[in-house]
C-alpha cells in the first residue's frame, strides 16, 4: 500500500509542507501521496483576505484575520524564502514593507511554479481524526462544503498546519454589555475607515494593538487609547495616542481604568490573542497551549510526542514566519521519507524541556528573536533545505527594533538588504503615513 500524508491546511505552513515534498520529488525521490485539506476557497491562509467576518457562507467560521490595508509589520527580508527570492518573484528589487497584496503573490507564486495546487482539495473541512494502534493509521472524517457531502480516508501520517490566529480570545468587562458603541476583536477589524473620527479604545499590547492602532491614525481616528494588564508598549507615540492601564468597567460610552481614569469612547477593539483550537483533534492527539515561543509536547517544536506520525507547522508565537515554516516542513517531510529518525520519547521530552527552560530565561523580543534563531538553525542543519544567513535575519530584526522604538510611524520607511540575494533594496516611493493605496500596482510603480 502507498504511503499517505494528509496535510490540514493550505496557508503559508501547509503549502510549505507541499513544497517541501515536490522539491524531494524534484530530485528523484520517492515521495507518498499528499492530500492537503483547506476549508476556504483558495490557498494562502490568513493571507486569503475576505471581507466576511464571524461565519462564511457554509456557516463555517471565517479563517482570515487579514484586514485592508494591513502591510507587512516587520522586514520582508527577515521572511524571505531560500529557494524562492523576492527578486525571482517580481523580476528586481523591490521595497522591504509590502502590503498584504504583494505577499499574497509571493507566497502563491512559489507554489505556483512548484504545480502543487492539485493536491489540495478546497472547501474541505476536517470533522475528526482518529487514530487506531492497530492498524498504525489515521482516519480522517472530512466534508466537502459545497457538495455537503461526509465521508473518511486513512492516512499514514497528518501534519496539522491550520494556525492559531484564527480563534479569537475574548475577555468580558464589567458593564461591556451597556456599550453603546461598536465591540469586535482584532480577528473582525477589516477596515481602518469605519473609525474615522472616532475614539478607539484598543486592549491589549502586542502586535495587533500596535497595528490597528497605526493603521486607524493613519486614517483618520479622533483619538486612540490603548489598555494594557502588565505594562504600556512605550513607543513615541502621536499627540492623540496614549496607553492606559488595563480596562476596569464600561458605562455606555465611559470607559474607566484601573488606574481612576476614565474616558468616552465610541469604539472598543480586543486585541487580546487568540487561542490553539483544535476541535477536530481527539484528547490524546490535541495540542494545549497559550501563544509561546516553545510549546511543550512537541519534539523539535513539531512532532507530537506520544505519537510522532502527527505534527504540528508553526505553532510557536513567532519572530521568523515563512522560512521558519519552510525549516520545519523540510524536517518532517525528512521523517516521513525516513531520512530522519527520532529518538525515544524520553530523549524527545528532554530535548523539549531543555529549549522550554531557555525560553523561560528570555528577557526581551531581542534574546526571543536569537532563540527562534537558533531554532531554525538547528532543523535546517539537518535536512537540504537551502543554508542561509540566520545570523543576518537575526541582525535586520534588531535594526527592525530599533527602528521602532526611534519612529513607530515611520518604521516602514527602511529598506534593507535581501539575505538570499546580497542585494539591498530600494526605500519606497511613499512614505508609510503618506500611502493610502495599498495595492500592489500602487506599490510596485516606480515614482
Amino acid at each position: 500500500m502507498n504511503k499517505r500524508v494528509a496535510v490540514i491546511g493550505a496557508g503559508p505552513s501547509g503549502l510549505a509542507q507541499l513544497r517541501s515534498f515536490q522539491s524531494a520529488a524534484e530530485k528523484g525521490a520517492e515521495v507518498p501521496e499528499i492530500v492537503c485539506f483547506e476549508r476556504q476557497e483558495d490557498w494562502g491562509g490568513l493571507w486569503n483576505y475576505t471581507w466576511r467576518t464571524g461565519l462564511d457562507e457554509y456557516a463555517e467560521p471565517v479563517h482570515s484575520s487579514m484586514y485592508r490595508y494591513l502591510w507587512s509589520n516587520g522586514p520582508k527580508e527577515c521572511l524571505e524564502f531560500a529557494d524562492y527570492s523576492f527578486e525571482e518573484h517580481f523580476g528586481r528589487t523591490i521595497a522591504s514593507y509590502p502590503p498584504r497584496e504583494v505577499l499574497f503573490d509571493y507566497i502563491i507564486g512559489r507554489v505556483e511554479k512548484a504545480d502543487v495546487r492539485k493536491q489540495i482539495r478546497f472547501r474541505t473541512t476536517i470533522r475528526e481524526v482518529y487514530y487506531s494502534v492497530k492498524s498504525g493509521r489515521f482516519t480522517l472524517t472530512a466534508q466537502n462544503l459545497v457538495d455537503d457531502t461526509v465521508y473518511s480516508e486513512e492516512f499514514d501520517n497528518v501534519v496539522v498546519a491550520s494556525g492559531h490566529f484564527t480563534t479569537p480570545n475574548v475577555p468580558s468587562f464589567d458593564g461591556i454589555e451597556t456599550f453603546n458603541g461598536r465591540v469586535l476583536h482584532a480577528h473582525d477589524f477589516r477596515d481602518a475607515l469605519e473609525f474615522k473620527g472616532k475614539n478607539l479604545l484598543l486592549i491589549g499590547t502586542s502586535y495587533s494593538a500596535e497595528d490597528i492602532g497605526s493603521q486607524c491614525y493613519k486614517y483618520g481616528a479622533k483619538s486612540i487609547t490603548c489598555s494594557y494588564r502588565t505594562g504600556p508598549m512605550g513607543f513615541h507615540w502621536p499627540d492623540n495616542w496614549e496607553e492606559v492601564p488595563l480596562l476596569k468597567k464600561v458605562d455606555k460610552n465611559t470607559c474607566t481604568f484601573k488606574d481612576g481614569s476614565s474616558k468616552e469612547i465610541d469604539a472598543i477593539i480586543m486585541c487580546t490573542g487568540y487561542l490553539h483550537y483544535f476541535p477536530f483533534l481527539p484528547d490524546s492527539l490535541r495540542l494545549k497551549t497559550d501563544n509561546r515561543l516553545w510549546p511543550l509536547n512537541l519534539y523539535k517544536g513539531v512532532f507530537w510526542e506520544d505519537n510522532p506520525k502527527l505534527m504540528f507547522l508553526g505553532m510557536q508565537d513567532q519572530f521568523y514566519t515563512f522560512n521558519m515554516f519552510d525549516a520545519q516542513a523540510w524536517y518532517t517531510r525528512d521523517y516521513m521519507l525516513g531520512r530522519i529518525n527520532l529518538p525515544s520519547k524520553e530523549e524527545m521530552r528532554s530535548h523539549s524541556q531543555a529549549w522550554r527552560e531557555r525560553e523561560e530565561k528570555l528577557e526581551n523580543d531581542e534574546q526571543m528573536i536569537w532563540f527562534q534563531g537558533d531554532y531554525v538553525k538547528e532543523l535546517i542543519s539537518e535536512t537540504d533545505y537551502p543554508s542561509f544567513d540566520v545570523e543576518g535575519v537575526n541582525k535586520t530584526f534588531m535594526e527592525w527594533e530599533h527602528q521602532k522604538h526611534e519612529d513607530i510611524m515611520g518604521f516602514r520607511n527602511h529598506a534593507y538588504r535581501s539575505l538570499i540575494t546580497g542585494n539591498m533594496q530600494p526605500v519606497h516611493h511613499t512614505p508609510w503615513l503618506e500611502a493610502m493605496d495599498d495595492s500592489m500596482e500602487s506599490y510596485l510603480e516606480n515614482k
